[in-house]
């Protein structure tokens, strides 16, 4: 971490559950530099959920026109990612879909993938629900989105860290 500002990456899936998979992933260094990429699904990616493709806003036929090869995405993340740390909010669910791109990509990430909670404080625990919601109201992108949720875990992270 330069500046003690963490690397945050967010992934949105096609739904919850063992046979979802990635749609998009996304993160923001500690340089305030964004990456975000669509992720084309695998013939053998075949769970949908219309609950997630509303909150996301993503359909499958967007992605399958739109989005990138897994080992394109893994190469770029193992690129600008080498040898760093980068954390999630939502590790129990990003976890296994990072490893379910990596697997497509038969590749292995070359940084380490972290629970934000390792480097939260406890005072921070307790006023991360509201400093979010105040980052997300001052936000304009969209909500759901890996890059935009990333920022806004990032920018919570600072902001409650400031604040205690």
């Amino acid at each position: 971490m330069q500046n003690n500002t963490p690397i945050i990456i967010d992934i949105e899936a096609s739904g919850f559950g063992s046979t979802s998979y990635p749609i998009e992933i996304g993160f923001i260094d500690d340089k305030d530099n964004c990456y975000c990429s669509l992720i084309t699904p695998q013939k053998n990616w075949t769970h949908w959920s219309e609950s997630a493709e509303a909150l996301h806003g993503i359909s499958r036929d967007y992605l399958l026109a739109n989005g990138n090869d897994p080992r394109q995405i893994a190469t770029e993340l193992n690129r600008q990612l080498k040898g760093k740390t980068v954390y999630s909010d939502g590790w129990t669910h990003d976890y296994p879909w990072l490893r379910t791109l990596f697997y497509a990509a038969l590749k292995e990430p070359d940084f380490h993938f972290s629970p934000i909670e390792v480097i939260l404080t406890e005072s921070q625990i307790e006023i991360w629900d509201e400093t979010k919601q105040q980052v997300i109201a001052e936000t304009t992108g969209a909500l759901h989105r890996a890059s935009t949720d990333a920022y806004i875990i990032q920018k919570t992270w600072i902001r409650s860290r400031q604040q205690t």
